[in-house]
């Protein structure tokens, strides 16, 4: 049965950072066997276009010549409504939610609607924690203890294969249009300056205190009126807050103590 267009027009491959463009040009002819055809490389460190194509091969040239080159990782993501990291390394700060193939079908459901990311990280390193900050889910693909280490095109290869076979199959659940990452990352900013100023997240560590707010949001997904409604909410306590103020020193009342309570907030 053929794949469903649809879907696999509707998602990227992104690779931040990568090292080698024998790398890019692995990963373009991986995408193009599974029908993905949009490959964006952020920040790379050295994209020869000629050693780029002769690991793409002919078949791939398209891919290649469409590819998306960007400075910037939140530039990138801006316009994608859903993001999935991949790690090979898991902890309290990076929790793993999905093997490949439960990922796979997650993404072909929420793909109908939404534009949706495979995010890879350097082929040293990994995907930092600041760079994980922008994804609502993460994978991490299973592989034998004694080497666990992947080629990043393998990597690709792996996902969009997983995703490939999903398409396949009709999904059995409804996932509407979400915000774009950039809607979201401006919602965040301005969440994480009113808690700061409502002493509801540490002013000095804000975005350790913001990962689990943004684990929330991700698991709930959100949609662009309800970004839209959270900053009205904001926007309020702002407004009240400055009200309050002008208040105090209208009547000289001594204002409230706004240190730090460390056991308030989320963690």
């Amino acid at each position: 049965m053929e794949p469903c267009r649809a879907v696999l027009d509707n998602i990227a491959v992104v690779l931040h950072r990568p090292h080698f463009p024998e790398n890019i040009g692995a990963a373009a002819r991986a995408a193009k066997n599974m029908g993905i055809r949009r490959l964006i490389v952020v920040d790379p460190l050295d994209c020869d276009l000629t050693r780029i194509l002769k690991m793409a091969t002919h078949a791939a040239e398209d891919v290649v010549a469409e590819m998306e080159v960007y400075g910037d990782l939140g530039d990138a993501l801006a316009s994608f409504q859903y993001i999935i990291g991949t790690t090979a390394r898991t902890g309290s700060n990076r929790p793993t939610v999905m093997d490949p193939r439960d990922m796979a079908r997650k993404v072909v459901d929420i793909s109908r609607n939404n534009r949706t990311a495979l995010l890879f990280g350097p082929e040293n390193r990994g995907l930092a924690n600041r760079e994980l900050k922008f994804c609502h889910a993460l994978v991490t693909i299973p592989t034998s203890k004694d080497f666990a280490s992947l080629n990043l095109a393998q990597a690709v290869m792996i996902m969009v294969y997983e995703i490939f076979r999903a398409a396949e199959e009709p999904p059995a659940t409804f996932t509407p249009k979400l915000a774009t990452s950039f809607e979201l990352e401006a919602m965040y900013a301005h969440l994480q300056e009113t808690l700061a100023k409502i002493h509801f997240v540490n002013p000095e560590n804000p975005e350790y205190w913001m990962r689990s707010l943004r684990r929330f949001f991700s698991r709930i997904g959100l949609q662009a009126r309800e970004v839209k409604i959270i900053r009205g909410i904001c926007r309020q306590i702002d407004w009240y807050g400055k009200r309050m103020a002008a208040e105090a020193a209208r009547t000289g009342a001594k204002p409230a103590d706004n240190s730090f309570d460390s056991t308030q907030g989320v963690d």
